[in-house]
């Protein structure tokens, strides 16, 4: 029987990216610098709502990436199901979903009778579409990568923000969580620059309703930035910048990772306190604010991508320099 040669082995395992409707933006960025061209996908809509997908390229014996952040809609994350199973009908060798921003992630756990853990049954359908990895940016909750039984590539936007920081060159920073459930997020941030970090203590009625916050340590003359994972409404934020302006502040930055903004979170955003707000792609703004910043992701989520396909170090793109 003849060998196969080392180009052919080499080609059988040649990295092909793909993206949904939803991050195309962001997948051609990525594609573009890994060093390859974005994968040409299909998708067929129907008169009566329903849709497919088709690859318009041969998958088999291919590492297959799948680019698609889940926010919603709900479509959104269905497409990506869609593709993976297409992708493992095709015969990919390996199928990874890169799930930017992994929507629904705040419903983690039970927080009253009779309710679903609804990021773990995504986790239970990505798995059973044919999913053998994720990558992800920022999860709202450590714990739910144990909600895979495939591995997860989980990621830190600090890898980004920090260097940005740095050219602020902000004579007097102090960082700050809007929440204390982001207090470890804060606090992560503190020891890579050791600045220090503040606290804002909330109180809520129903969800998306703040109805009181109170300030934990102090921001005089402080530069402060304001951390959080995700801004949905941006009551939060917004009333927490506003809060350490009136303790004296000398100025207000916030940063995060996914900007949901539903609502009227822009028109609160340009009316709020902050000087500016720095966020990522991986939710594509709905409009134009003169007070957001945007952040690409597609380097690291590149070069995450080629050191999972050639099997070399993840963690060390986060170790604090």
């Amino acid at each position: 029987m003849p060998l196969l040669s080392t180009n052919t082995l080499i080609m059988a395992h040649e990295v092909k990216i793909f993206s949904g409707r939803a991050t195309r933006y962001l997948a051609e960025n990525i594609a573009r610098s890994f060093g390859v061209k974005l994968g040409e996908v299909q998708v067929t809509e129907f008169s009566d709502g329903e849709f497919t997908v088709s690859f318009e390229e041969n998958l088999r014996g291919n590492d297959v990436y799948i680019v698609q952040s889940t926010f919603p809609p709900a479509v959104n994350l269905l497409e990506l199901l869609l593709m993976v199973d297409a992708a493992k009908r095709a015969s990919a060798r390996q199928i990874t979903a890169v799930i930017p921003y992994f929507g629904f992630a705040r419903q983690d756990r039970k927080d009253k009778p009779r309710v679903p853990i609804t990021a773990k049954l995504i986790a239970n359908l990505l798995t059973a579409a044919g999913v053998q990895r994720l990558i992800t940016i920022d999860l709202h909750a450590d714990q739910i990568q144990g909600f895979f039984d495939v591995p997860v590539d989980h990621l830190y936007a600090s890898s980004i923000f920090l260097p940005y920081i740095k050219k602020l060159d902000l004579p007097n920073i102090i960082f700050a969580s809007p929440d204390t459930g982001g207090t470890r997020r804060a606090a992560s941030y503190a020891k890579a620059l050791d600045p220090g970090f503040v606290i804002c203590y909330k109180q809520r009625s129903k969800a998306n309703k703040v109805d009181s916050m109170s300030l934990i340590g102090d921001v005089t003359g402080k530069d402060v930035l304001l951390f959080d994972d995700i801004i949905d409404t941006g009551g939060t934020i917004t009333k927490a910048a506003r809060l350490m302006m009136d303790k004296g502040a000398a100025s207000v930055r916030g940063f995060c990772t996914h900007p949901i903004l539903s609502g009227n979170a822009f028109e609160g955003i340009v009316n709020s306190a902050f000087t500016e707000l720095i966020v990522t792609d991986t939710i594509p703004l709905r409009e134009e604010n003169p007070k957001i910043k945007v952040l690409s992701t597609a380097t690291l989520l590149a070069d995450v991508i080629k050191r999972a396909h050639n099997y070399e170090s993840i963690s060390s793109l986060f170790k604090i320099k």
